[in-house]
C-alpha cells in the first residue's frame, strides 16, 4: 500500500495550492482519507479529513473556510485545495488513510490512521 502526495511548493501569502494524495495497493476502498501537517519544531497536527461518502468533511479550526478537501473514489485520490495561504501554513503536509472507520471524535488523532504518504513541502512567503 502506498500513498503518494504531490502538489506542494512555494507560494506567496494569499495564494493557493492544490495537494493530491493518490492511494494504491491491496485496499480497494479507503474509509477515511486525510491530511496532517508538521511545521519545523512543532508536532504533527490535523488539517482535514473526509469519509468515503464525502459528506461532512472535517477541518481544523485554523484552516476552516480556506481549505477544502475532496476525494475521487474511482481514482482512490484525495485532494486538498488550499486558498488564502498564510506563512503559518508553512509545513510538510502528509496524506493519510485508513481502510476501516474512525469515529468522529477521533478523526483528528494521527494514531487512528494506518497508512501515511511521504509528505510534500508547502512554503508560504510573506
Amino acid at each position: 500500500v502506498q500513498l503518494q502526495a504531490s502538489g506542494g511548493g512555494l507560494v506567496q501569502a494569499g495564494g493557493s495550492l492544490r495537494l493530491s494524495c493518490a492511494a494504491s495497493g491491496r485496499t480497494s476502498s479507503w474509509s477515511v482519507m486525510g491530511w496532517f501537517r508538521q511545521a519545523p519544531g512543532k508536532e504533527r497536527e490535523f488539517v482535514s479529513a473526509i469519509r468515503w461518502s464525502g459528506d461532512s468533511p472535517y477541518y481544523a479550526n485554523s484552516v476552516k473556510g480556506r481549505f477544502t478537501i475532496s476525494r475521487d473514489n474511482a481514482k482512490n485520490t484525495a485532494y486538498l485545495q488550499m486558498n488564502s495561504l498564510q506563512p503559518e501554513d508553512t509545513a510538510v503536509y502528509y496524506c493519510t488513510a485508513k481502510a476501516s472507520r474512525i469515529i468522529s471524535s477521533a478523526i483528528g488523532d494521527s494514531r487512528q490512521y494506518t497508512y501515511w504518504g511521504q509528505g510534500t513541502q508547502v512554503t508560504v512567503s510573506s
